[in-house]
């Protein structure tokens, strides 16, 4: 396991990385919330395939939770991710206060239309103007040659790659592939709020968008297969369905058929306390 430099303030930072660019080395960035699983870890791996040093970074942000959200009782896990993220090979972690990301008079907001309305864009108010806030801020931060940001959360990864383009961050974002659980269920920190049962239950909504995406390739139509896929997620034993959605890939447009594009199913739906999202795309 190699050591790791944890830094709180932007001036370490900075010093940890401009070290390391006198030495001639790429810089990747892997932006997270903590409360790390193997999911994170293989960003960082990803981090790693694409630059010479990975700066890991831990902040749960209170601009991205809405109202009602857990932003409270988000698991705070941090000695035990500064030790995976060491064991990964992760040399530098920035874990700032809130204090420090947005200090008394912060008054400025990132917020990205279009492509973030929709899907989460719209059953999280603000959530979207969150993450572009505080992701903008970590990237000027630190500078990186790179950011590392999970495909689970696809649209996210698509309002990021769209305000640093707009914006001229001269950072390239790279996705990294969803991880999954042997049974097929996303892996997120958030399933650590099933129960037992609601566990068995959880990865019934993936196999039912396996099932939906070969229905969906044949289809003149797409609006009754979503439909009676949502209500496979109901009586499968989930509380509510957010959204059951097939978008075009290259924008998150609405698809109602196949388009000779890219496409993508995007699901979110309630299981007792937790909120699962997934995407899978149709190939």
């Amino acid at each position: 396991m190699s050591d790791i430099l944890v830094v709180r303030t932007v001036t370490d930072l900075r010093e940890a990385i401009a070290e390391k660019r006198k030495e001639g080395k790429a810089v990747a960035l892997t932006p997270t919330m903590g409360n790390l699983h193997i999911g994170h870890i293989s960003l960082a791996k990803t981090a790693r395939d694409h630059a010479d040093v990975v700066c890991a970074t831990i902040f749960v942000n209170p601009k991205q939770f809405g109202e009602n959200e857990d932003f409270g009782s988000y698991p705070r896990t941090f000695e035990n991710d500064k030790k995976l993220l060491a064991e990964a090979g992760v040399e530098i972690l920035y874990a700032p206060t809130v204090d420090a990301m947005y200090p008394d008079g912060f008054s400025t907001n990132v917020s990205v239309t279009t492509i973030s309305q929709g899907l989460c864009g719209d059953d999280r108010p603000g959530h979207f103007d969150g993450v572009c806030t505080v992701v903008t801020k970590l990237l000027l931060q630190a500078l990186p040659d790179v950011a590392v940001f999970g495909e689970k959360d696809f649209q996210q990864l698509m309002v990021i790659k769209q305000f640093t383009r707009d914006l001229d961050i001269p950072v390239k974002i790279i996705g990294s592939p969803t991880l999954r659980e042997d049974d097929g269920l996303a892996m997120s920190s958030r399933n650590g709020y099933l129960s037992a049962e609601e566990r068995q239950i959880a990865p019934s909504m993936q196999k039912i968008m396996q099932e939906t995406i070969k229905l969906a390739r044949n289809a003149d139509s797409y609006f009754e297969i979503l439909e009676a896929a949502k209500a496979k997620i109901i009586e499968a034993g989930f509380n509510s369905v957010d959204y059951l959605e097939i978008r075009e890939e290259r924008d998150l447009t609405p698809a109602h058929k196949a388009s000779g594009q890219a496409q993508r199913l995007f699901a979110a739906a309630h299981l007792g306390k937790a909120r699962l999202i997934d995407n899978i795309p149709l190939v």
